[in-house]
């Protein structure tokens, strides 16, 4: 049986990301705030909740997708948006749809400026009292390429993100193709069906317990895999999911890291690692320590990391053009590129 409580002086060791090669305690925040776009904001925009019930019924909710966490079954909404039909078609009409809803109630006229209503969405979220740690910015981020098709990057302030979904032929085109599909999902956010509720979790571990032939004593029960799934959700009861995707995103790197199997072997309970991670944001620290386990499983297998760094590319490739939420792909794919910089450095120094 797992023990709920360890002694402090041993915590900070244990409840590490790294895999096990001498990490030291947790770091500094990282700033994710680099040069973006900032406008004025609209003196009469309406509210998020009101633009989300005008802008029709939102789509159907992603399912949410069960991994493996700690030894058991944990929960993360996965890389899905909130928006993800498969047909590309449907998506450029979706999103065009959200566009010109935005357009009508905040300017009265048919074209909006895209990457600025964004800006102003997440300003106007702000100037209303929302939780937003590190500012209302929102930051774009061209993938490097002297010819087209242009993909650009966009990370809302909470830290979710969002890419070009259409073969763009200019920075620009790309640059707005991102912002649409990051503005489709911040409005479609404010719906009321966006939030975790009572209802929405009896909902979500009825399903896991069907997925999994659980039974519902597994369900009450917080030293089970679906027990920690629920507690998870009870947890962040009233957040958005976005809100709750952005915290999934470090469960989900701790798992295909590792770590999260090493803080078992370690003697970890899953209270104690859920606790401590659900408070806990992704920061150069943990990034780093992640890499290094990367750079340990490259020096014992030669060509890991490039074997990883190949099917990243394809999953975060394959999740853009479908529209979807990036930031775990985006995060491991910046993880891996960590690692390969410390190759090199090794190897360089080597030589």
């Amino acid at each position: 049986m797992e023990s709920n409580v360890i002694p402090d002086s041993i915590r900070p060791q244990r409840l590490q990301p790294g895999i096990g090669f001498g990490s030291g305690p947790t770091g500094t925040l990282r700033s994710s705030l680099r040069p973006g776009v900032t406008v004025p904001v609209a003196p009469l925009l309406p509210s998020p909740a009101s633009l989300a019930a005008s802008s029709g019924p939102p789509p159907p909710l992603a399912p949410l997708q069960l991994h493996s966490l700690y030894g058991g079954i944990g929960a993360g909404l996965g890389a899905a948006g909130h928006c993800n039909p498969g047909n590309p078609a449907v998506l450029k009409e979706a999103v065009e749809a959200v566009v010109r809803s935005f357009a009508k109630h905040t300017q009265g006229y048919g074209r909006v400026n895209v990457v600025e209503a964004l800006q102003e969405f997440w300003q106007m979220k702000l100037t209303r009292g929302a939780d937003l740690r590190n500012g209302a910015l929102v930051v774009y981020e061209m993938v490097p390429s002297s010819s087209p098709p242009y993909v650009c990057y966009v990370s809302l302030p909470g830290g979710s993100c969002f890419g070009s979904f259409q073969f763009c032929p200019t920075k620009a085109e790309a640059r707005r193709s991102a912002a649409k599909i990051a503005l489709m999902n911040s409005v479609f956010n404010e719906h009321p069906s966006r939030r975790i509720s009572d209802d929405f979790i009896e909902k979500s571990v009825s399903e896991a317990l069907a997925s999994f032939n659980g039974n519902r004593e597994e369900a009450d029960n917080p030293n089970t895999g679906i027990g920690a799934f629920r507690f998870m959700l009870e947890s962040n009861k009233g957040k958005s999911m976005l809100e709750f995707q952005e915290l999934m995103t470090v469960f989900q790197l701790l798992h295909w890291n590792g770590s999260l199997k090493a803080m078992r072997e370690r003697q970890c309970s899953r209270q104690e690692v859920l606790a401590h991670y659900s408070h806990r944001a992704l920061d150069d620290d943990m990034r780093t320590q992640m890499a290094a386990d990367w750079v340990n499983r490259e020096q014992s297998v030669a060509s890991t990391v490039a074997q990883e760094v190949a099917s990243t590319e394809r999953e975060l490739e394959d999740a853009r053009l479908a529209g979807r939420e990036l930031r775990f792909y985006k995060e491991k794919k910046d993880i891996l590129m960590l690692a390969v910089g410390q190759l090199n450095a090794a190897n360089t120094a080597t030589l």
